[in-house]
């Protein structure tokens, strides 16, 4: 009996050394999680605090080259200037990012650029428009004469393989670019990031500003659990398995025991 628990212990010695590795590896992705749900919560509470806070002055044109996104991604500013005509790019999305607006269906982001009083020129977000709005009778183009802007600064946004090629020269671009529109309309000091224009609670007319994207999921809490939790069922599982392979050993060791016996 006991070298058949013997031979069966030994049998899971290879099965638990890769068990084990499992194991620590589902372990360290959720501590992972941990630490990512830590740095989330950070953001979160950064953009919390920024998106509440009072209109600040524009940083000056030439402290644009030198910001860091997380310096001012979601920092409420005042600008003021006025509109050029003809210098308006359209961002394709698949849907508005404002849940008020979702019925609409796809559309555009319409930015315009915006030649500051304290020179230079940035890129005003005035909002989500439908697709029809571009072709439809619908397009209502940036104020004329001088304006004050109230909104949220925002950073380029990132391209990945899936994202399609943008089309500047038929004014469209599929992420927002600043330097790509720059390029298109020939500014040489453009800002190097984007402001989102504040909500109108009135939205008598496309574009409607506020169209910053303000839900953030944050579920690295939910990811943690998950991998804790294949943890646990592999411990389980293995569990379960050795026992089973151990006592069938000792069972097929008792039958041979009696079979030699009997005879």
């Amino acid at each position: 009996m006991r070298t058949a628990r013997g031979v069966a212990m030994r049998g899971l010695v290879g099965p638990a050394i890769a068990a084990a590795l499992v194991f620590a590896a589902l372990v360290a992705l959720g501590v992972w999680q941990l630490h990512r749900l830590k740095w989330k919560e950070a953001i979160l509470a950064r953009i919390e605090q920024r998106i509440h806070q009072a209109p600040a002055p524009l940083p000056p044109q030439a402290q644009w080259r030198a910001l860091q996104p997380d310096e001012y991604d979601y920092t409420r500013v005042r600008a003021k200037g006025q509109y050029l005509s003809g210098a308006e790019a359209l961002i394709f999305r698949s849907s508005s990012p404002v849940r008020d607006d979702a019925s609409a269906g796809p559309g555009y982001q319409v930015l315009d650029a915006l030649k500051l009083d304290t020179g230079g020129v940035v890129l005003v977000d005035r909002g989500f428009a439908p697709l029809a709005w571009k072709d439809g009778g619908l397009r209502t183009p940036p104020p004329i004469g001088e304006v004050e802007i109230v909104g949220l600064m925002r950073p380029p946004e990132d391209r990945n393989m899936f994202t399609p090629a943008d089309q500047p020269e038929q004014g469209l671009w599929f992420t927002r670019d600043p330097a790509s529109v720059a390029r298109k309309f020939g500014f040489a000091d453009v800002a190097p990031f984007v402001i989102d224009q504040d909500a109108n609670a009135a939205k008598t007319a496309w574009p409607h500003p506020g169209a910053t994207e303000l839900n953030i999921p944050n579920n690295h809490l939910s990811y943690a659990w998950t991998w804790f939790g294949l943890a646990a069922t592999l411990v389980g599982v293995f569990v379960a398995w050795a026992w089973g392979r151990v006592r069938g050993g000792v069972v097929m060791a008792d039958n041979r025991a009696a079979i030699d016996r009997g005879s």
